[in-house]
């Protein structure tokens, strides 16, 4: 029998994730949500750890004598955005909701610990990981991470999945690489002298030099990077004055910087804070300049995305399966996992959006917008992946070469 069969009946993950949906919460702040996820694993006969980096679950399944050891994890938040779907489960609390998915994550995972503790079909240790605060940059895997995750609960390899914008739904995407960019934010605050804006003679003009800086960012790519790599340095924001009469003291350009090597991000952090610093010298300003790595980016390990791979085609069938899906601009902290663990990261398809009718027609439904929902035809077919994950990793021999960081 097909897996995804199993869960022919997934009502009860349907309101679980319509529930979810409904009462967002906000990185370090899911409570609720933490709350529901312990005491299903609870109920169901699985090892419970809460707490960790403070609104993080872990449930850990043991079955049989073997040793070896698996990490699943999917993410927990949601996004401060005010929703404007008008469906039953649309959010109850206003400027946040799930855009991103991640009710969805949650609900594919407690699915999978739900077959696999209903019947043990499987051999070693399971860790599923419940992770808070992926978004806006908070990089609550991270704090995991140094907060014992994989010191407590050992895991050979860690896995995710993230529902992606790709028509077919219930289609799997990744490669064997780098899949996702690192996310970095960057601000230049510029100091001059304020003034009247009738007398700027008087003055030393901050936003004047704001705006040459801005203008001579989009030139800084080309000679700071080779033209092989993929980079992308935006400015998405811009600060004067608060009145249209006053030059005032400070001014300051922000934006985003997206790398897939951690070379090319050194290069354009220098080049950045050298051009901020001599742009502000020829206003006559001082510089300084706030570049903040959120997170690394997402570098899937060969071996490990090559499993998986095999395992989405078992689950799918061979034509629902992109090994080499090209990387996108896109960041997500999984990264600090991959960093420290063999593993893969990789996408299911969303739909092409007609599951969130009658509000709205069909069209991309792409993450990050105020009229997202996740596709919930698509539970059963990440939650076979993921038990299906379990089964196949824990059932190879023992002697896997070790990972070493």
């Amino acid at each position: 029998m097909n897996l995804v069969d199993s869960f022919a009946d997934i009502s009860r993950f349907v309101r679980l994730r319509r529930d979810i949906h409904a009462h967002p919460e906000l990185g370090f702040e899911e409570h609720r949500t933490s709350k529901i996820v312990a005491e299903l694993l609870t109920e169901w006969g699985i090892e419970v750890h809460t707490g960790i980096a403070g609104t993080g679950v872990v449930g850990v399944l043991r079955c049989g004598t073997g040793q070896r050891t698996i990490g699943l994890r999917a993410d927990l938040d949601a996004l401060p955005l005010q929703e404007e779907n008008h469906f039953p489960h649309r959010s109850t609390h206003d400027g946040r909701m799930h855009a991103c998915g991640h009710d969805g994550h949650t609900t594919m995972l407690l699915a999978a610990a739900w077959h696999l503790a209903k019947a043990h079909d499987f051999d070693g240790t399971v860790n599923f990981i419940f992770q808070p605060a992926e978004e806006m940059g908070k990089a609550g895997a991270l704090k995991m991470i140094e907060e014992g995750l994989f010191t407590r609960f050992p895991c050979e390899a860690v896995f995710a999945l993230h529902n992606f914008a790709i028509e077919d739904a219930g289609s799997f995407a990744l490669n064997h690489g780098a899949l996702m960019a690192s996310s970095n934010t960057w601000r230049v605050t510029l100091t001059g002298r304020g003034t009247h804006a009738s007398m700027p003679h008087t003055g030393i003009d901050p936003v004047a030099a704001t705006i040459n800086l801005a203008q001579q960012l989009q030139s800084l790519l080309p000679r700071m990077v080779d033209s092989t790599e993929r980079v992308l340095l935006a400015v998405t924001q811009i600060q004067g004055s608060d009145a249209p009469n006053v030059i005032p003291d400070k001014a300051w350009v922000g934006g985003t910087v997206r790398t897939f090597s951690v070379e090319a991000l050194d290069a354009i952090e220098s080049g950045l804070r050298q051009m901020a610093q001599h742009t502000a010298q020829a206003h006559g300003c001082t510089a300084e300049v706030m570049f903040k790595r959120a997170s690394p980016p997402v570098v899937n390990h060969e071996k490990e995305a090559r499993f998986a791979a095999e395992v989405m085609r078992e689950v799918v069938g061979a034509e629902r399966v992109n090994e080499h899906f090209p990387a996108v601009m896109g960041a997500e902290d999984f990264a600090h996992m991959l960093r420290v663990k063999p593993g893969c990261y990789a996408f299911i398809g969303n739909g092409d959006g007609g599951h969130r009718m009658p509000d709205h027609g069909p069209g991309p439904c792409i993450i990050h917008n105020t009229s997202f929902d996740f596709n919930d035809d698509i539970i059963p077919v990440g939650a076979s992946y993921f038990v299906r994950l379990a089964q196949r990793w824990l059932a190879q021999p023992d002697g896997a070469q070790p990972f070493t960081a």
